[in-house]
């Protein structure tokens, strides 16, 4: 809704602090004119005209909706800090970065790992033996099923997210199970990822992007809204997408449809929004993993394909949400919210072990997923003072279920060759589970948490003391994939603290210190491990409990930000003591987290950042590779991204990105260790007006130099495959506005 404000004759120094908290902006001439022309008769006789004021929808149903772009626009001044709500980055004891719409676009990203180029503290790898995307956060993995939408775990599709669903990506850095809940698919220890829905903007939006990629890949997309109703409370948006045709991966072809429906409305007092989304996504001859089999091979070319013609991976998902907040008074606000998915995953893989020339063997591995998952949150926020400390108060409920339905079939080995890839015809199945036509239930997953908070604010709340605690419950079962009989059972209970301390120094400086844990199910002990029998068979540990303390100094110059991060994370595993099965086992991450963002002069833009790692096995069994690293988890990472507004030539952005990860080893003994890779991508953009309508041509070239390297080791806990960076890639794309 636009509106315009009247303020009554006065100062106008005294208004500006109402108007900007009113979201409005304003730029303060001369003081001296400005006292004059605020002094004169003739304004004291009219009403003083604001200029036009934006209230933007909001993608969380908050009455604050999304937080204010800093300055450049590819980055938010802050984002959802789990059940604190809304936070700006320099009032929270916490490190996190919201990625903008507008990089989403101007990058031409196609799914979440896209945006995540950006991040110097994550790092893209994939799933155990298939194309799920997987998040390495700080060194721990961060798995695609467990990023949240709109605050709620497991809505989105469970392995691939096109970037068209996308208003803003928030990345969250850090252990977060007080903040979030322990994520249900047991990752999350070092950060989280929160995606926001698009919403209907204040003014009509009719948008069309026709792209396309080097090797054959074609892209439409359509972004519609609409606002109706008194006042324009009533929000519509639409976004469908479709992408089609071969890769720069040779023979490697990739279909998607998606589409989102975004509705919401703005009442006087509550808010509400809905989403219903559905994607489809389907890859033909997909480039596989490699795990390494005594040695470490070279990296292909990356357009080589070493697939076998008849593998696939296919995915069906549909998901839906509703989100309501209601404002009990201006102190106090209560919040619902649900959300249901149901998704169907079919593949054929043939993941290949190799040896440092090459050669080795694959296998073929069939497996159907389907899925069924209702999640829900309540919650309730408010706001007081007890003498001259302020408090706000939030309390939260929150509960997940997932039911899961499986069945695979699996062949013999046969031979493979990285470096000279060859067809091989299909072979039988020969060990199967369940029936792939008809799969039975084999996994639930229950939690359920509830969360008590308190934020004081001391010093005219310059200094900010957040204490809270959530009390977790994770229930799993497991069956057998052929009789459906129970294989296991676990339910624990676990409680979550927090503290964290900020304290803003200057308007430009703030300095904040936290503790938080991170929190999965434990394991369940095995019957033997390693040929020995385990005493305990069947007893459920008690959950991991992951300790992070981090200390850290954040600055705002107004056009230019950043943070700098020390921390420390502790994550326990289970061993093997005298043939009892405990959780003995400990990896230490402790690291040095740079980040850096703004435009620091006009029409040019910073982003990017530094990430040093020490991940050390701290504890493990009889003290094998006890102090060596832990696998897949470089030293050093760093991004710099930059664009640039040629001046005298209106409309017209040069951009690059530079990106930069350090070896990694492919085994606990430290003997195998992929090499480090740089990759440098090149951009530009080009706006102007045709037919009075807004036009932009954007064009980007990632991996200019064309490097063939491992892009990342494992993922998975304990797994060390390697994943084949992607080659020098060309993608245009046209966006018109109507």
């Amino acid at each position: 809704m636009s509106r315009t404000f009247l303020c009554k004759p006065g100062s106008l120094r005294a208004l500006l602090p109402l108007c900007l908290a009113m979201g409005g902006s304003a730029y303060a001439a001369n003081p001296t004119d400005r006292d004059a022309t605020v002094d004169s008769q003739a304004q004291a006789e009219q009403p003083l005209a604001l200029p036009e004021t934006e209230i933007v929808a909001s993608a969380d149903a908050s009455a604050d909706g999304l937080t204010a772009p800093y300055a450049g626009e590819q980055v938010a001044r802050g984002g959802r800090v789990g059940i604190l709500g809304n936070r700006d980055y320099m009032e929270t004891p916490f490190t996190s970065t919201s990625y903008t719409s507008q990089l989403i676009q101007d990058q031409q990203a196609r799914s979440v790992s896209d945006v995540l180029q950006n991040d110097p503290s994550v790092r893209v790898a994939r799933g155990f033996g298939n194309f799920q995307e997987l998040y390495v956060v700080r060194g721990f993995p961060l798995f695609s099923d467990d990023i949240a939408y709109n605050g709620l775990y497991g809505l989105l599709p469970r392995q691939y997210v096109a970037a068209e669903f996308i208003e803003r990506v928030e990345v969250f850095r850090g252990a977060n199970a007080f903040l979030n809940g322990a994520a249900p698919g047991g990752s999350g220890i070092g950060g989280a990822i929160n995606i926001l829905p698009k919403r209907a903007p204040n003014e009509p939006l009719t948008r069309l992007t026709l792209g396309a990629e080097s090797g054959g890949q074609a892209m439409t997309h359509a972004d519609i809204a609409r606002r109706f109703g008194e006042e324009e409370r009533f929000g519509v948006r639409l976004n469908a997408a479709k992408r089609a045709g071969e890769t720069t991966v040779e023979d490697e072809e990739r279909t998607l449809d998606m589409f989102a429906l975004g509705l919401d409305y703005q009442g006087d007092n509550f808010r509400l929004s809905g989403d219903v989304g559905h994607q489809y996504h389907f890859i033909d001859q997909p480039r596989p993993s490699v795990t390494p089999n005594g040695g470490i091979p070279s990296a292909p070319d990356a357009e080589d394909n070493f697939a076998q013609p008849w593998t696939y991976s296919k995915e069906k998902q549909t998901f839906g949400t509703l989100r309501a907040e209601y404002d009990f008074s201006d102190a106090v606000t209560g919040w619902l919210a649900a959300g249901v998915r149901e998704g169907e995953e079919k593949n054929r893989l043939a993941s290949i072990k190799a040896g440092r020339s090459g050669a080795g063997t694959f296998y073929r591995f069939d497996n159907v997923r389907e899925e069924d998952v209702f999640t829900s949150e309540a919650g309730l926020r408010a706001r007081g003072n007890t003498g001259a400390v302020s408090h706000e108060w939030v309390m939260s409920a929150a509960m997940f279920d997932l039911q899961a339905r499986n069945a695979y079939g699996m062949s013999g080995n046969l031979a493979a060759d990285i470096h000279d890839p060859f067809d091989a015809a299909m072979p039988g199945t020969t060990w199967t589970g369940g029936q792939m036509s008809d799969p039975g239930v084999t996994e639930r997953t229950h939690t359920q948490s509830l969360a008590l908070a308190d934020t004081l604010g001391f010093l005219d709340d310059r200094l900010l003391l957040t204490l809270g605690a959530r009390r977790q419950g994770i229930e799993a079962k497991s069956y057998d994939y052929n009789s459906g009989s129970r294989l296991s059972s676990y339910n624990r209970y676990k409680t979550s603290p927090v503290a964290g301390v900020v304290y803003q120094l200057t308007d430009e400086l703030s300095v904040y210190a936290n503790y938080i844990e991170g929190l999965v199910k434990g394991d369940i002990a095995p019957a033997s491990s390693g040929g020995v029998a385990i005493v305990n068979a069947g007893e459920a540990l008690e959950p991991y409990v992951s300790e992070q303390t981090e200390v850290g100094i954040k600055y705002d110059g107004g056009n230019l930000g950043g943070s700098l991060a020390l921390f420390t994370t502790d994550r326990p595993f289970s061993t093997v003591e005298n043939g009892v099965f405990t959780d003995g086992g400990e990896q230490r991450n402790r690291g040095i987290e740079l980040s850096v963002f703004g435009e620091p002069a006009y029409g040019v833009r910073l982003l990017g950042g530094l990430t040093l790692l020490d991940a050390e096995l701290t504890s493990t069994q009889d003290g094998l590779n006890e102090g060596n690293r832990a696998i897949g988890v470089p030293r050093t990472q760093a991004n710099v991204g930059g664009e640039w507004d040629v001046p005298g030539t209106n409309g017209l952005t040069l951009t690059s990105r530079v990106v930069y990860t350090s070896s990694q080893y492919a085994d606990a003994a430290n003997d195998l260790q992929a090499p480090s890779w740089t990759r440098l991508d090149l951009g530009a953009r080009y706006r102007m007006v045709i037919d009075a309508r807004d036009v932009t041509l954007r064009a980007r070239l990632d991996n200019v130099t064309g490097r063939d390297y491992w892009a990342s080791v494992g993922g998975y806990p304990n797994a060390n495959y390697l994943v084949l960076g992607a080659p020098r890639t060309l993608t245009l794309s046209a966006t018109v506005d109507f």
